[in-house]
């Protein structure tokens, strides 16, 4: 991947400059697929050109947030309707082309068993289970409209609105980013867990 990245790279730029806030937006749904499409490199791309102009922060924070839900719903609806056994054979046999194998769908359905709809919120930034924490989701028939929404939406303006961030405040060292991406999300993951914690810690003492 190392040898690739720079082409990666290039070819990310391309397609921005190209096609701007919908090239963005395509990048950002494939990269939420599971696809080798960085979000680490799309969303720190965007935000350097919005420090240079040639884009707006809150249109680049809607088209993002808008690809990274429909990918994390088109993922959800492979659980719902195919079931656990079918959905597995589907992915030894086809897994490969998009990069998911069982061992990415176990990590992701633990996490689900066991924090519940909270996993919606945290899964995406844990690394090796991503957006694929919505195919647990659809497994076990989490309602969509409700919780598995409201997360999503929360996590991706959260997630690409620092990306996005660094990115313009870098400006020319953009590709920082991808560099410290991990550090990156373990920080966000933190500040989530901590507002969690306060969010039920806030709701105990009042009715208590």
């Amino acid at each position: 991947m190392n040898g690739l990245l720079p082409d990666l790279v290039q070819w990310i730029t391309d397609v921005v400059y190209s096609f701007g806030y919908v090239g963005i937006a395509v990048l950002v749904a494939m990269g939420n697929m599971h696809l080798p499409v960085p979000t680490e490199i799309t969303l720190p791309l965007a935000g350097f050109l919005v420090g240079q102009g040639r884009l707006s922060f809150f249109p680049v924070l809607a088209w993002t947030t808008a690809a990274a839900v429909g990918s994390s719903v088109a993922l959800y609806y492979p659980g719902l309707w195919f079931g656990e056994a079918r959905l597995r054979r589907l992915v030894r046999r086809f897994g490969r082309f998009v990069f998911v194998s069982e061992a990415d769908l176990d990590r992701a359905s633990k996490l689900f068993e066991r924090h519940g709809p909270k996993a919606i919120l945290i899964g995406r930034l844990i690394p090796g289970v991503g957006t694929l924490i919505s195919i647990p989701a659809g497994l076990y028939r989490m309602p969509i409209l409700g919780w598995f929404l409201f997360f999503t939406v929360l996590d991706s303006v959260i997630w690409n609105a620092a990306l996005i961030g660094l990115g313009w405040y870098l400006g020319s060292r953009w590709t920082l980013v991808r560099e410290y991406a991990s550090i990156i999300e373990y920080a966000i993951l933190t500040v989530l867990i901590l507002g969690i914690v306060w969010f039920v810690w806030r709701r105990r003492k009042r009715y208590s």
